[in-house]
């Protein structure tokens, strides 16, 4: 590693996040000196809708760095480099003066999907996927931008450029007008080469609307400097270098450790949403045949990540938990949900394996990993009269390992080794079943702040701390994993007999959730 010989020892990583920003300062050998947080809020209408203030976000952004200074003596003249990440897909609108076209659009959005549905009938669909390796769904800008061209032109025709939220930040923060290498290409481009792809762009019928799109930096190569309007909002010094990261999925994933290590590894951010990934050279991307998932670009040169996404995975469990609280409160316990996750392997305990089949599309908007289904709902199959509430967590908790076996199934085989992070990783009962449903061991990353920890890293290699992304690797990453947890052998075997009905469960309940979208449809139309 290269010292930097001018006091300047931090660096600094943002994490713009869908409901928080955090900024988080390391030193330059990766390890965690503190961090601050601020609430982000997003507000959710009927139709659909879900957006967040453009002008707020970037207000809490700035309220973060001030609260990182405050606990931090000398940040500002300490700080080496600066790099953001964030929220990934969404559509955030910038016109004149770099001033917003009203809220943006989150990746929550549901209101694109008539627009999916017609773009993803079309013949050019396939070659979009094949260039982009990214299914279509109504999270992407792509869908979002087209959705609004046909009904709401008039926010398109007030716009200059179209970010996405870490985009917002850096403009905000240098003035540059910019996005990275991995949200261009799975949205507008072509991974193999990390550039616009004009059939792309076609496929979406948004040829008219190309000029919308910014210039594409990476962030370990290009810098720009912090501007003095944004360093009197931040608390920083004017002109320390700002690095754009990519999209938070991928920061993550380098930070907990999906590149590093011999083997075929994976690694799993087991939260609110499960995102599933595994790193592999661009030639070796499997792209599967129902035009599922996702391939982001790594700040690696050669290597990005194969991705398949869940939308709901530990919110499946809060809501169980949701419901014994509920009962409790009823019987005079004012219990909630956070206090029972202690009981969680408890619970398990009580139970046995491998008896019933939960489908853990909990969310409103459906799944998108590895199908896309707005309408695919969460239930149980095989529940008896003997089944009682540790079965039924039990079953929420393994529809969440088969939910992830069947999203890395998706991408060719399973992973020899998976690397763990989220909410899931500090209970060693779900590890276990998570373990056993892809039959591989789990290790766990100690890293606190993995998204904030690869945005740094991206700009610990922009200033010449690390000659590359692997040097960083062996020093951020690497000493920060978990001693190997290999599966339990009665497990893997409970979950091979039980995987099939999962599988056939799923493809088999289409039509009966077509039919409750219908009558929900129906319901609120009457």
């Amino acid at each position: 590693m290269a010292g930097q010989g001018n006091g300047r020892d931090l660096l600094i990583g943002i994490d713009a996040g869908t409901s928080v920003i955090k900024a988080v300062a390391f030193d330059l050998t990766g390890r965690q000196i503190d961090a601050a947080a601020v609430p982000n809020r997003y507000a959710s209408r009927t139709g659909g809708a879900v957006t967040q203030s453009l002008t707020d976000t970037w207000a809490d952004c700035a309220a973060a760095l001030h609260g990182l200074g405050a606990k931090i003596a000398g940040l500002a003249a300490r700080t080496a480099a600066l790099a953001i990440t964030g929220q990934g897909d969404g559509t955030w609108l910038v016109g004149a003066g770099n001033r917003p076209v009203g809220d943006a659009w989150l990746w929550l959005d549901a209101r694109a999907a008539p627009t999916v549905a017609r773009l993803a009938a079309t013949a050019a669909n396939r070659t979009r996927f094949e260039a982009t390796g990214t299914g279509l769904n109504t999270c992407q800008q792509g869908s979002q931008l087209a959705h609004m061209q046909t009904h709401h032109p008039e926010l398109l025709a007030q716009a200059e450029v179209a970010l996405h939220c870490k985009d917002w930040l850096y403009l905000n923060l240098t003035g540059v007008r910019a996005t990275d290498p991995s949200e261009a290409s799975f949205t507008f481009g072509n991974f193999r080469n990390r550039a616009y792809d004009d059939a792309v762009i076609d496929a979406l019928d948004l040829s008219a609307r190309r000029h919308l799109l910014p210039e594409i930096i990476d962030g370990t190569q290009i810098t720009h400097p912090l501007t003095p309007g944004a360093a009197a909002q931040t608390g920083l010094l004017a002109g320390t270098p700002v690095s754009l990261g990519y999209v938070d999925m991928v920061m993550t994933a380098l930070g907990a450790g999906v590149v590093g290590g011999p083997g075929d590894v994976a690694c799993s951010t087991v939260g609110s949403t499960g995102v599933h990934m595994r790193a592999v050279k661009a030639g070796d991307v499997h792209l599967n045949a129902e035009g599922t998932g996702y391939v982001i670009c790594l700040p690696v040169p050669g290597l990005v990540t194969q991705v398949q996404t869940n939308m709901a995975a530990t919110l499946n469990i809060d809501w169980a938990l949701g419901l014994a609280a509920d009962v409790l409160r009823d019987f005079g316990h004012d219990t909630a949900p956070r206090d029972l996750v202690a009981r969680i392997d408890g619970w398990l305990a009580q139970s046995t394996p491998g008896q019933i089949v939960y489908m853990p599309y909990i969310s409103a908007a459906g799944e998108r990993g590895p199908f896309v289904n707005a309408d695919a709902r969460a239930g149980f199959t095989g529940l008896s009269l003997n089944h009682r509430y540790p079965d039924i967590l039990r079953a929420v908790v393994e529809g969440l390992g088969h939910a992830m076996r069947d999203c890395y199934a998706a991408m060719g085989s399973l992973p020899g080794e998976l690397r763990l992070t989220g909410g899931a990783a500090r209970s060693r009962g779900l590890r276990g079943i998570l373990s056993a449903a892809i039959d591989a061991p789990v290790r766990v990353s100690a890293r606190e702040e993995a998204g904030a920890a690869g945005a740094a890293m991206m700009a610990a290699v922009a200033i010449g701390a690390y000659p590359d992304m692997h040097a960083c690797i062996a020093d951020w990453v690497t000493p920060l994993l978990g001693a190997s947890e290999p599966p339990d052998p009665a497990l893997v075997a409970a979950y091979g007999r039980i995987f099939p009905a999962f599988a056939a469960a799923r493809r088999g309940l289409v039509p009966a959730w077509d039919a409750l979208a219908a009558a929900r449809t129906f319901h609120e139309g009457d």
